[in-house]
C-alpha cells in the first residue's frame, strides 16, 4: 500500500517521462532522477505489468500523472467515463501534480490523434474554464494546464496566448505547466519572441517545467517550421530559454520528455543532469 498520510510535493529537481523499458534501470539506480511522469491514459486499466511497476515506483519516486486525451479545449462535454477512470488512478496513486493540454481532441463522437490549438476568445475562454472547473471537482485536486506548440494563429483570436492563460488560472485556481521547448516552437514558427513570452508569463503561477526536443523542417515558403516531436535532445536555444525562465521566476520542478525514439536510459539522465545542474545554483540562492 502507498502511503498517502502526507501529501506529495515534486522536488525542486529534474525527472524523467516514464518508459517501461527503463523500470528495472531506474529501480536500480536513478542517477539525478529524481521523479517521474507518466501519460495517465496507460494506466486507465483495471491490471497487469504496467500497472504493478507504477506501483513499485510509486513506493519510491513522487509521481506527476499528466493526461493526453481530455479535450479541455473541445466543444463537448468531458467525457464522464474518462474523469472518473482518472479519478480511480488518482485516489489510489496519489501522484504529487496532475496536469493536461490547452488543446482539443474530440469533435462530435470521435477522438483525434492529436492536440489541436484554440482560438483564444471569450468564448473557448469561458468553455475551457467549464471545463477545468469541472476536473478540480471530480478530481479534488488542483489540476495544471500546460501551454501547447502551435504552429498556426487564429485570426479570431481577441487576446495573446499569455493573456489566455493567465486569465484561466484567475478563473479557476487552476496551476500552469510551462512547456519551454513549446514555448521556443511556437515562437520560432510565428515569429514573436519567445523571451518576451517568458518575461510576460504568470510564473508564480507555474506549478511544472518541461523540455523536450523538436524536429526541424521548412514549410512551402522555406521559412523555418519546427515540429515538437519529443524524438531529440533538447537544444540549446531551448536551454538557454530554460536559464532565463529560471532566473526570472526560481526553481521548478523540471521533466525531460522524450517521446519518440526513446533512447538508452543513460541518455535521458544526462539531459535530466544537465537540467538539474541549472536547477541547482537557482535553487541554492534562494
Amino acid at each position: 500500500m502507498l502511503d498517502t498520510a502526507a501529501p506529495r510535493r515534486l522536488p525542486l529537481a529534474a525527472g524523467l517521462g516514464y518508459k517501461p523499458q527503463h523500470f528495472a534501470g531506474l529501480m536500480a539506480d536513478p542517477g539525478p532522477v529524481r521523479w517521474l511522469e507518466i501519460h495517465a491514459e496507460n494506466y486507465l486499466g483495471a491490471g497487469g505489468r504496467p500497472l504493478a511497476q507504477l506501483r513499485a515506483l510509486a513506493e519510491r519516486f513522487p509521481i506527476s500523472v499528466h493526461g493526453v486525451g481530455l479535450s479541455i479545449g473541445g466543444e463537448r462535454p468531458l467525457d464522464a467515463d474518462h474523469l472518473a477512470r482518472l479519478r480511480h488512478l488518482c485516489d489510489w496513486l496519489q501522484p504529487a501534480s496532475f496536469s493536461e493540454h490547452l488543446a482539443w481532441s474530440t469533435h462530435d463522437t470521435g477522438f483525434l490523434n492529436d492536440l489541436l490549438p484554440l482560438p483564444y476568445t471569450d468564448a473557448t475562454l469561458a468553455r475551457v474554464c467549464t471545463h477545468i472547473d469541472r476536473v478540480q471537482e471530480v478530481l479534488g485536486r488542483r489540476m495544471l494546464l500546460e501551454n501547447p506548440a502551435t504552429y498556426l494563429a487564429f485570426a479570431e483570436s481577441d487576446r495573446t496566448e499569455v493573456e489566455f492563460l493567465s486569465e484561466i488560472a484567475r478563473r479557476t485556481g487552476c496551476g500552469l505547466l510551462l512547456d519551454v521547448n513549446n514555448v521556443f516552437v511556437s515562437a520560432t514558427n510565428q515569429g514573436w519572441d519567445a523571451r518576451a513570452y517568458i518575461d510576460a508569463f504568470p510564473l508564480d503561477a507555474v506549478g511544472e517545467i518541461h523540455l523536450g526536443g523538436h524536429d526541424e523542417d521548412r514549410d512551402e515558403h522555406g521559412r523555418p517550421l519546427l515540429i515538437d516531436s519529443h524524438g531529440r535532445p533538447v537544444v540549446g536555444a531551448v536551454w538557454a530559454l530554460y536559464a532565463h525562465t529560471l532566473a526570472r521566476g526560481g526553481p521548478r520542478p523540471t521533466l525531460i520528455e522524450w517521446d519518440t525514439d526513446v533512447p538508452p536510459l543513460p541518455t535521458l539522465m544526462a539531459e535530466a543532469a544537465r537540467a538539474g545542474a541549472l536547477l541547482s545554483p537557482v535553487e541554492a540562492a534562494r
